[in-house]
């Protein structure tokens, strides 16, 4: 039962630090990657539709990223999408290939986007020590049913809190990656 309790547990904060991953995945940093047009949603044909979906992303230099749409007739509805999204991107069509240069950060955008950065890591610690919560106050329930014994909850609950401790060391670490990210110029 105990063993269950931390797989479950462990399977949780994994997802949570998988999610952490891809938000920060989705703030931009002065480079261009192609996961970047990943959530922008393009109208296609009257279903929503993600950009990836309508048209080939690749890269057409470190700065520049090209969408090719499969249907010719999309490439001004895959403009306008990237043009609206939060992003702040101004795309530009040459051809058939929509052009997404990524403008350079200012000092105080960069800033801005590291109190970003910071905000979510903090909810994933927060959300990583929500899971080791509901994980102990399960296993101090199965000892009041007495299914577990007094040392076997206390040695995993100490399990526990190194689970969460490894957990928030992962998430200490993407925040430092993504923070030096946006700091290189």
């Amino acid at each position: 039962m105990i063993a269950d309790v931390k797989k479950t547990a462990e399977q949780k904060m994994k997802k949570t630090v998988e999610t952490l991953k891809t938000d920060l995945a989705k703030i931009r940093t002065g480079r261009a990657h192609t996961g970047l047009l990943d959530h922008i949603v393009v109208d296609y044909y009257g279903t929503p539709t993600p950009v990836p979906q309508v048209g080939n992303v690749t890269l057409i230099d470190a700065r520049t990223i090209g969408v090719t749409p499969w249907d010719k007739k999309m490439t001004a509805a895959i403009e306008k999408a990237i043009r609206s999204s939060d992003l702040g991107l101004n795309p530009a069509t040459m051809g058939e290939t929509v052009r997404v240069p990524m403008p350079l950060l200012t000092e105080e955008r960069r800033k801005d986007l590291i109190k970003v950065v910071r905000h979510e890591g903090e909810n994933a610690r927060v959300a990583v020590r929500n899971v080791r919560r509901d994980a102990i106050q399960h296993m101090k329930d199965l000892l009041k049913q007495k299914k577990v014994t007094e040392d076997e909850e206390r040695r995993a609950q100490d399990d526990m809190q190194k689970l969460t401790d490894r957990h928030v060391a992962d998430i200490d670490k993407l925040l430092q990656q993504k923070e030096a990210e946006l700091l290189a110029v």
